[in-house]
């Protein structure tokens, strides 16, 4: 029961950190002063963007297989509670479990991306001053 938990946890981390992330892109982009351009390596942005879509990419993943699990945390109570469950339930219950796996293993990428994307703000807050 405590990766269920943990899975859901890591999940709703990731909705929080989705959210905030169109909180900041509803601001807009602020000017770039061409001084700035210039003092970062084009190497550095080719990085910056590849590590930003690769996020994007995993939190996208991510959102979708638990779109695809459901809510199943009833199910899985009810189950624990040595209640019966009908067939269609039983059904729902097993592909939702296996897709807590995938989900877990999916949020276990989202953190490495999350991580290499980092080094992206600093270059991000000199490119884009607000």
């Amino acid at each position: 029961m405590a990766q269920v938990k943990n899975g859901a946890t890591a999940v709703a981390e990731v909705d929080e950190v989705a959210g905030a992330d169109a909180l900041v892109a509803d601001q807009g982009p602020a000017a770039i002063a061409p001084d700035d351009i210039e003092a970062v390596d084009s190497d550095q942005i080719d990085d910056l963007f590849k590590d930003l879509k690769t996020l994007l990419s995993t939190v996208e993943k991510l959102q979708k297989a638990r779109q695809d699990v459901g809510d199943i945390k009833p199910l899985i109570l009810r189950l624990l509670d040595g209640e019966l469950l009908s067939g269609d339930e039983l059904e729902e219950l097993r592909g939702g479990i296996g897709g807590l796996s995938k989900i877990l293993k999916l949020y276990n990428d989202y953190q490495s991306a999350l991580e290499r994307a980092q080094p992206a703000r600093t270059i991000l807050d000199q490119l884009l001053k607000s």
